[in-house]
């Protein structure tokens, strides 16, 4: 009686394992609403492009994948859809200013992304026809993520919105003490955002009502990835932090014994292990659970780039230019591709595909190889 009393007074924040994205989609950023940044797609072991788009200008977001279609927004201030198998323009949509860091949702036939403007916008994922926009009072660098009938998103302004994903009505806001860079994670209802303002908050989807609030004591703009009733991000303060949500504290504390940089890029969470980018031109590998380092990859730029993980390989790009393929066990390089400009954007898996841009605002389609 004592055991199930402790259960039900824990079940708001129980988190089970992330589940991976779909095979044949990526709908948003880090691929599910938990932000764990793994799919179950066929990624195969040989690579090729198999096609590019020129979106004009910088690309510093991770594209969206969904039903044969690619969604992506630049620094022109477009959002561009795109076919998958071929490339080709679908159509364009011009936001109110540059499409920076947020990368685009698509849930139910709408596309959401936010601008740099603070104009969060709804489009027909099917023409490219706008169906409604919300003014927020700063940048919007966050990607939005869709809950049932909701849309979550954070801003520059220091609140976190949620509108009705149909019509765009404000249901909520919850004010922080800071600017919101990160993408909300969610997960049983509840939605968690690591702050700028050095706090961790667990917010309820239904009402906004706060739940959790964790001091970590460290400025963040990474996103928190949910698993095993964990939270993982990076800090500016030089460390990866995994917060206990059954504990309500940080578990573990991860800082490189000898490069001391800020992390970031968004981690991966896949087979117990928690993979991450570092400003220190560097990608670290820990166990999930205690934050033991594993293994680290030297690049030769920052990685900013959230690594995404499929079938026990990493895909992450590096602002040395170079898009990479480890092995998730070892830390070795299997493969890797010169673009030639700096990527900080985060590579989308599906359909047997990784498309992933760059700060010339190339869109590199990357399949099987002959």
């Amino acid at each position: 009686m004592r055991l199930l009393t402790l259960l039900l007074l824990l079940a708001p924040y129980l988190v089970q394992p992330g589940e991976p994205a779909p095979a044949d989609a990526w709908p948003q950023f880090r691929g599910s609403p938990g932000l764990g940044g793994t799919s179950s797609a066929v990624i195969p072991a040989k690579l090729k492009v198999e096609w590019t788009y020129d979106c004009g200008e910088a690309i510093q977001s991770s594209a969206a994948i969904h039903e044969g279609k690619v969604f992506v927004g630049s620094v022109s201030g477009e959002l561009i859809a795109l076919n998958l198998e071929s490339g080709a323009l679908l159509w364009k949509y011009e936001a109110s200013d540059a499409i920076g860091e947020s990368s685009p949702c698509v849930a139910k036939g709408i596309v959401y992304v936010g601008d740099l403007a603070g104009s969060m916008h709804a489009v027909s994922a099917q023409d490219g026809k706008g169906i409604w926009t919300h003014e927020t009072e700063g940048e919007l660098k966050a990607s939005p993520v869709v809950s049932g009938d909701r849309v979550l998103i954070g801003s520059y302004d220091g609140l976190l919105y949620c509108f009705s994903a149909q019509d765009g009505a404000l249901l909520w806001q919850v004010q922080t003490d800071g600017p919101v860079n990160c993408t909300a994670g969610i997960a049983e209802g509840i939605a968690y955002i690591s702050g700028c303002d050095g706090m961790l908050r667990g917010v309820r989807v239904s009402d906004g009502e706060q739940s959790l609030s964790v001091d970590i004591g460290a400025y963040t703009g990474a996103s928190p990835a949910l698993a095993n009733n964990m939270v993982v991000f990076g800090t500016f303060e030089n460390r990866v932090l995994g917060v206990d949500l059954l504990l309500k504290s940080v578990r573990w504390s991860y800082e490189h014994p000898e490069k001391k940089s800020p992390f970031y890029s968004s981690a991966a969470l896949a087979a117990g292990k928690a993979v991450v980018g570092g400003r220190d031109k560097m990608v670290h590998c820990l166990e999930s659970e205690t934050g033991k380092l594993l293994w680290t990859f030297a690049t030769r730029g920052r990685v900013d780039s959230s690594p995404a993980v499929a079938a026990g390989r990493v895909y992450v790009g590096s602002r040395d230019g170079r898009f990479y393929v480890l092995d998730l066990e070892t830390g070795k390089k299997l493969w890797e591709f010169l673009a030639g400009s700096p990527i900080s954007a985060s590579p989308a898996l599906a359909a047997g595909r990784v498309i992933l841009g760059s700060e010339d605002g190339i869109l590199y389609c990357f399949g099987a190889s002959e």
